[in-house]
């Protein structure tokens, strides 16, 4: 089990690029939360505990096919259990097959080994870009904002 945010994160990283996302759950405190603030649509801007994470992560293969993550920034805060990440992802969009690089932003803390907070600033045009959903994307900010 990894000791600290750092080797959580990789860890994480690790099993994403093998498509592993039942042990990437299993990173999560039974409690823990992942957080998308600028999540819009159907995307979830919040989601309580290991099941709903497991659920989430569980789709993404379906959407994009993480090659390689070919660069990685920690910086390590005032507090020893949280970290803020910089990385990139590169691969290949499931429904499309074309190439995609995303960046992401996100701020991590582990306590007892466990992710207890992950919050990820991913950008929903880029995603749904890169995944081929960008269509489903602007239907649903449509909708929303009609109401």
């Amino acid at each position: 089990m990894p000791s600290t945010p750092e080797e959580a994160f990789r860890r994480l990283l690790d099993l994403m690029l093998v498509k592993d996302t039942d042990a990437v759950a299993s990173l999560w405190a039974e409690d823990g939360t992942a957080e998308f603030p600028f999540a819009t649509g159907t995307s979830p801007r919040r989601l309580t505990g290991r099941d709903e994470i497991r659920s989430y992560m569980g789709r993404l293969p379906e959407l994009m096919d993480v090659r390689e993550i070919p660069a990685v920034t920690v910086h390590h805060t005032q507090r020893p259990d949280t970290i803020v990440v910089e990385f990139t992802g590169t691969g290949h969009t499931v429904r499309t097959g074309e190439p995609y690089r995303l960046d992401y932003i996100a701020v991590i803390t582990v306590q007892d080994g466990l992710i207890t907070h992950y919050r990820d600033y991913w950008s929903p045009l880029a995603t749904a870009s890169a995944a081929g959903t960008l269509p489903e994307l602007l239907d649903s900010v449509r909708s929303e904002a009609a109401r």
